[in-house]
């Protein structure tokens, strides 16, 4: 599998697994994702600043997420908590997985490429933040070693849990 930027002929493909997760999120009445949010003009956006990337299997995009080192407003300040770190980090955002590739590790497969990413630029941390109902995200970074760390709220106000993970040469 290959990770790399997505480009804008990846969108179709990218919005697919978005409205996947979105469907899930709706039956499993996560709060999350609704409100055609993300949406194709906030792929575009993400893959013009460069922060949009795919997991490709054979030709087909199998995973999605957007990726940043420009920080995040809404992490300057958490409550209930504190972060792990107070210097450079990526923010991963929008990480989902076509239906038809759960279960196979492929998600934490886009982690660890995010962390080679931040490894390349020297950056030892990434920060992410997730719905307090959407269980399977809150697993796969506690299966990655990515810690909890307390309370963020969105621009719109709601509110979110947020975790870090520090890297050093060898943690994977």
């Amino acid at each position: 599998m290959e990770f790399r930027r997505a480009a804008f002929a990846d969108i179709n493909s990218i919005m697919k697994i978005i409205e996947q997760a979105q469907a899930y999120f709706k039956e499993a009445g996560i709060n999350q994702w609704q409100n055609n949010y993300p949406n194709a003009e906030i792929i575009a956006e993400d893959i013009d600043n460069n922060h949009s990337y795919v997991l490709v299997n054979d030709g087909n995009v199998v995973a999605t997420a957007a990726v940043s080192f420009d920080g995040e407003a809404t992490y300057d300040i958490i409550y209930q908590g504190q972060w792990l770190s107070d210097h450079d980090y990526a923010v991963i955002h929008r990480l989902a997985v076509d239906d038809v590739y759960k279960g196979q590790g492929v998600s934490s497969l886009v982690i660890n490429s995010v962390e080679q990413l931040c490894r390349n630029r020297g950056v030892e941390s990434i920060k992410v933040d997730t719905h307090e109902g959407n269980i399977a995200m809150q697993k796969l970074l506690r299966k990655n070693k990515f810690q909890y760390c307390g309370i963020i709220y969105l621009k719109d106000g709601n509110k979110r849990i947020a975790f870090e993970k520090i890297l050093s040469p060898d943690n994977t």
